[in-house]
């Protein structure tokens, strides 16, 4: 990056030509955004490493006490539930409050959330993980905001400038279940969620306190929205969450609520978005019959990264049970922790990102997107194969080396790198214009689709015997992937209609 930043039209010393202090070329704020997304996936990585290691536990060693198919539905409904807040929550930050205001609110909810999950109280669980799941759907829609804002004419700047920024996810998806998942696993459970929630806490004091940095940058809506149908969309949602509240209360007061309602609650939820949403969009008069035809090619693309999301989200339910139950964790007499192989996705992909991004520009439009969700679905079903194949060895002779895991991380970010930065790159290329965080909200719906769906159905691995669970699933991913490559031709002409 030899150039510095242009100021951007009509905002103060935002966006000035000053450098920042710890990154060249970035305006002064960059740094302390960085930090703050730095310590909020910290927050979220370190929870998420040990919170289905939690649910599983034994009450007697410390642990919620559910059945291990419970916990893995909980686990993928948290997940789901995740990525679909971050739709509401980015409308909120462009048409109410803000990106700065959604930001600082949204870190606040998820440090109050993890403190609340710090408490050795059951209940307490719940309004944590409600917190932490609202915190981060208002926070990482308007980071992401923030972050792009002074380069809204500047593809590659702006591109180059979200690789810098994308490090810090995988520096704190790195560090974070290594820290909280020797609190939480040798030490306490709720130690470690207090860790999660002291990180958070670290981030909003540097983000309070580089505050004046920002100037006028993102303190207003970019669209703001008018009262009378703000007003309009508010007694909706009170509407819709007393019609909540009032079925839950009466399940309640019958005696005959459990867990698995509320789960029910979100699966449809999750299944029927997508569906209203694409729909929605479908009919939307401003999109014509090439629009059209090109959201049609796109979503398809989406359902099958629904079944790339259903099997990669299990990484930290089945994945992390078997790392736990099935693995030979022990280090010179020393055990370890079984969320630390969390820690292994994101380094394969600080490792291989720059060997994908090389090699989709020598391959050029040889390998162009259908090829390359094909090719993710493939990676993605090889990779449930081989732990079907350690599963068997597990079960025929006790625990099993754990290369058998960290080769299966291995091939999974391999789908990862072909799937993910691609969608997110087409939705932007066919998004009509004024539909680009629409496309991207679908994506991430469709995302919801896959973790939800895979949630509960990790329930089949208290079922079925393991070997054939990872078979099923890794036969239905590489099925996916073949069907993708054999309508590869139709897909690139709907993706490329005029």
């Amino acid at each position: 990056m030899a150039t510095v930043i242009t100021e951007r039209a009509g905002a103060s010393g935002a966006a000035t030509q000053a450098r920042g202090r710890l990154f060249r070329d970035q305006p002064r704020w960059f740094s302390t955004l960085f930090m703050v997304d730095m310590w909020e996936r910290f927050s979220f990585y370190g929870m998420t490493a040990i919170l289905y290691l939690y649910l599983s536990a034994p009450a007697t060693e410390g642990g919620f006490g559910l059945p291990a198919g419970n916990a893995a539905a909980v686990f993928g409904t948290y997940m789901s539930l995740m990525f679909i807040c971050s739709l509401p929550g980015g409308w909120l930050a462009d048409r109410v409050l803000g990106a700065r205001k959604a930001v600082l609110l949204g870190g606040a909810s998820i440090a109050l959330g993890h403190y609340a999950m710090s408490i050795p109280v059951r209940s307490s669980l719940y309004f944590g993980l409600f917190f932490v799941i609202i915190g981060t759907g208002l926070a990482k829609p308007a980071i992401s905001s923030l972050v792009s804002s002074p380069y809204p004419n500047d593809n590659e700047r702006r591109e180059a400038t979200m690789s810098i920024f994308y490090m810090s996810i995988q520096i704190s998806a790195f560090l974070a279940p290594v820290i909280t998942g020797i609190l939480g696993e040798k030490v306490n459970w709720h130690l470690g969620f207090g860790a999660a929630a002291v990180g958070m806490t670290f981030g909003l004091i540097q983000y309070v306190a580089g505050n004046r940095q920002f100037g006028d940058l993102g303190m207003a809506a970019e669209r703001p929205i008018d009262t009378e149908r703000l007003r309009v969309v508010v007694r909706r949602g009170v509407y819709a969450a007393a019609a909540v509240i009032v079925l839950f209360t009466a399940d309640a007061v019958s005696g005959a609520f459990k867990m698995q309602h509320v789960l029910a609650l979100c699966g449809v939820l999750t299944i029927t978005l997508p569906i209203v949403f694409f729909l929605k969009l479908r009919r939307n008069p401003a999109l014509d019959g090439a629009d059209r035809s090109r959201l049609v090619a796109f979503v398809w693309l989406l359902l099958g990264s629904s079944v790339f999301w259903l099997l990669y989200a299990q990484g930290g339910s089945v994945l992390n049970a078997f790392a736990k139950d099935h693995t030979d964790r022990d280090v010179l007499g020393w055990t370890v922790p079984a969320s630390w192989f969390q820690s292994a996705h994101p380094l394969f992909i600080l490792a291989l990102a720059p060997l994908f991004a090389m090699l989709w520009v020598r391959l050029g439009r040889r390998v162009d997107v259908p090829v390359k969700f094909a090719g993710a679905l493939l990676f993605v079903g090889v990779s449930f194969l081989l732990m079907a194949v350690a599963a068997q060895l597990a079960i025929a002779g006790g625990l099993v080396s754990p290369g058998w895991l960290l080769v299966v991380y291995l091939v999974q970010v391999c789908g990862e790198l072909a799937l993910a930065p691609i969608g997110i790159s087409l939705a932007v290329q066919v998004a009509p214009p004024g539909f680009t965080h629409q496309y991207l909200g679908l994506f991430w719906l469709f995302a919801a689709l896959g973790a939800g769906i895979g949630g509960q159905l990790a329930q089949l691995s208290e079922v079925l015997p393991l070997p054939t669970y990872f078979l099923i699933f890794g036969l239905l991913a590489c099925a996916a992937g073949v069907v993708l490559a054999l309508a590869v031709r139709a897909l690139r002409r709907r993706l490329l209609a005029s």
